[in-house]
This record gives structure tokens, sequence and C-alpha cells, in this order.
């Protein structure tokens, strides 16, 4: 099947929220031959990475209402213009087999339509990127909604976010020290001709200097590291488990957090919970891989049905949200994600935090986490949260990462480094005798 074809489909699947990017690749790459799936992995990423800028620019370019396009000739016209604008590929390559691809979706009469956007597109580009730099989605590819609410909430750093989101993330991994120290590992990197550097904030994390099939690094089957970013590698600390302490990790699919504490501390009792069964699979594959072991529940952390009554000692909430600090590694992000979203989410943030406070010990604690730079899904929920509870105390993060908020600690994404992220730490008071 031709791959500007396959291409297409994702990107119109996206437009009409048919499922994640990461999802729909897996199926997608088995469409198209071995040799042709790095051009695909291309052409959809850098579509939905481009796509708000791509968006502006055909709707510069259409004589007609964008929003009235049948998705499928959006798509194809917004992989033609990715390929045009921001690839090496010959633009008469990029034309015709863009064309095709419509023609084999049975859009012949859209096909004309595709030819002469992109057709003008190479005639007038110089004068129509001009006239777009002005508008805030070109200029910054990301929606106009995101950029604003960006603003508001960090007028300091918005611009530099901006701009991360737009690059490509580092290959990050976390070594499993219970086979292999973080040096010697390295050491079996650099005997593969595998460049790599150590993390900064994390003892156990490995920068890659180019990614890397993680099944030609060296001892996967053997559970000797698992990819995951160094932000979220800071979990483990927070939590710090100790040996016999009952753990809950809520909301634990994958299972990297979950791997990590169980890495750390091969003592503690640790719990999982998952509400999706097919991400709950995810987890026992990941547990299987790296040789550990944790009971692991299907359930909805806002609820209590799952629970048999017994008190944690901690609880690692990696609470459900808008995954904007994440946007390099899944953008099409820019795409699913609206404003609304954001209250959504953080009235399920709050509710889950609710349920979960229950089930803690006094004097336990609770770290919060989200992959978002968002304050209303971050440290306005904690900090609500303490105004309403009595017992609970917010512990102030002190590290070198991040930027310290009045409740919790907040981190940007950083070039070559980590993905944005938010931590917190709350500690349930005792009952006062008297």
């Amino acid at each position: 099947m031709s791959t500007r074809l396959v291409a297409t489909e994702v990107i119109a699947s996206l437009i009409n929220n048919q499922g994640s990017l990461r999802s729909l690749m897996t199926n997608a790459q088995m469409q198209v031959e071995d040799n042709e799936r790095a051009l695909l992995q291309q052409l959809c990423y850098g579509t939905a990475r481009n796509f708000p800028k791509l968006y502006t620019l055909a709707d510069a370019l259409l004589d007609r209402p964008i929003r009235k396009l049948d998705p499928d000739v959006l798509a194809l016209i917004m992989v033609g213009l990715y390929q045009l604008s921001e690839t090496r590929i010959p633009d008469h390559a990029a034309i015709s087999e863009t064309v095709d691809a419509a023609h084999d979706l049975g859009l012949r009469r859209a096909s004309g339509l595709v030819n002469a956007v992109l057709r003008r597109f190479t005639r007038e580009q110089e004068h129509v990127l001009d006239a777009l730099e002005a508008q805030p989605s070109f200029l910054f590819n990301h929606p106009e909604w995101f950029i604003g609410k960006l603003k508001h909430n960090w007028p300091d750093h918005w611009e530099s976010i901006l701009a991360q989101n737009n690059l490509q993330p580092p290959m990050c991994i976390r070594v499993n020290t219970q086979h292999v120290s973080r040096e010697t590992y390295i050491g079996m990197l650099a005997s593969e001709n595998i460049n790599a550097l150590p993390g900064t904030f994390s003892d156990v994390a490995i920068y890659l200097a180019e990614a890397v099939p993680i099944t030609h690094l060296p001892g996967f089957a053997e559970g000797l590291f698992s990819v995951q970013d160094e932000a979220a590698q800071l979990s483990c600390q927070l939590v710090d488990p100790q040996p016999e302490e009952r753990i809950l990790d809520a909301c634990a699919a994958p299972g990297g957090k979950l791997c990590h504490l169980l890495e750390h501390q091969p003592k503690a009792i640790i719990q999982a919970l998952e509400l999706d069964q097919r991400r709950a699979a995810r987890i026992t594959e990941n547990l299987t891989r790296l040789k550990l072991d944790a009971a692991l529940e299907v359930g909805d952390a806002a609820e209590q049905g799952w629970w048999d009554g017994s008190l944690y000692d901690k609880i690692l909430l990696d609470a459900p949200c808008s995954a904007t600090g994440v946007i390099r590694r899944n953008p099409d992000i820019k795409m699913l994600r609206q404003g609304e979203d954001i209250h959504t989410q953080a009235k399920l943030q709050m509710r889950i935090l609710e349920n979960l406070w229950t089930m803690l010990k006094p004097g336990g604690t609770l770290v919060y986490a989200t992959c978002s730079i968002f304050s209303q899904e971050n440290e306005r929920i904690i900090e609500r949260f303490v105004t309403e509870h009595d017992d609970a105390s917010e512990i102030p993060v002190d590290a070198p990462w991040g930027v310290a908020r009045p409740f919790g600690r907040q981190l940007f994404p950083q070039e070559n480094g980590h993905d944005g992220f938010y931590y917190a730490k709350l500690v349930k008071e005792k009952a006062v005798l008297g």
C-alpha cells in the first residue's frame, strides 16, 4: 500500500479523533514495506508535529473555508504541505505521490484540489510564508488557545516551552541497577558503538546521542534497562520506597514508575492500579520482562470497589492529565487536545485525589504527579486540596531540578533533556489525641 496513502489515513483518523498517533501507528506500520516504515514515521509524526502551522498555511492557500473540507482531503493536503515545507523530498515527487494517494482513496474529484493547493504553494511559497509570520498559530506552531493559556500560566517561560515542544525529544533510558550499574551499562553501549551520557537528576538515567530501536540495545530481553524519560524517573526519589512499606501506584500503566520503585526497593509491597484492561496488560508485560513482581488491580482510582480496605503507607498518583508536558513525544496532542479538556481533567484529578486520600495511613505520604505544564492541573489542585483538608500538609520539594512553586515543583521540557512534569508531595497528619 502507498506510504502516502497510509500516512493520510493516519492523519485523517487523528482529525476525526479516532485514536492516538501511537496506537494508530502500530497498525499503520504493518501496511507498508519494511523499507518504507521510516518514511511513514516521518510523514505521520512530522505532519502531526507541524499540524497547527500546516493548517494555517492550508487555510491561506484555499479559496474555500478549510473547516468544510472532508477530513480525508484535509489530511492529504496536510501530508503534502509537510513534504513540501519541512522535508527534502523533491517537490515533483511529493506532489505526484500525494495526488496518487487521493486517487487510491477514491477521491478523484478532490485530487484536482489537492494538486492545485500544493502547486500554488510551490509557486507562491515566499509570499505566503511572509504573510503568515504574524499569525501565532503559524509562528509558534501551536493552537491559539494553547498559546494564550501558556502565556497566562508562564509569562517568563512560554516561548521556550513552545520552542521545545516543536523539537524531537532525546531518547532516555533507565538502567536496572538490580542487574547492572549505570557506568557499566554505558560501557556496554560504547562497546556497541552507541554514544551515551548519564542523566543529571536521576542516578539511573542515560541519554543516547541518537535514537536506537530498543531491541538493538544490549540486554533488553534480560531486563537491563527500560525506556523512560528522566523527569518520570524522579518519582522514585520522591516516593522513596522502604522495605515492607505498603505502596499504591495509582493509574500505573504502562508501569515504568512501578518497575522503577521495585528495582529500587524489591522488598517494598507495591500494588498497581489501572483502569484500562489493555493498558494493564502492558504493566504485566513490563513486570515479566524485568523479572519483577507486584499485585495488579484493574479498577477506577476515583472509586473504591477494588480496594480491600487496608491503608497504604505511601501512594503515588500519576494523575491522568492533558499530557501537555510531553508534546515532543506525542505531537498529536496539538491536534487532539482542546482548551476545555483542561477543566475536565482537573475535575477528574480532584476526584481521584479525594478518593485515594481516604486510603492513606495517618503519617503516610502521597506523591502527586502529572506530565502537564498547566497549573490548573497541578499546583492549583494541590493548593485547593490542602486548603479543604485539615489533615493534609504539603511537603516542599527541595531539588536541583525544575521550578519551585507555592505548591509543588514544575519541570519544563529541556533541549537534550527531560520532558515537562509536575510533582507535589503531601503528608497525612496523624490525629491529635486530647
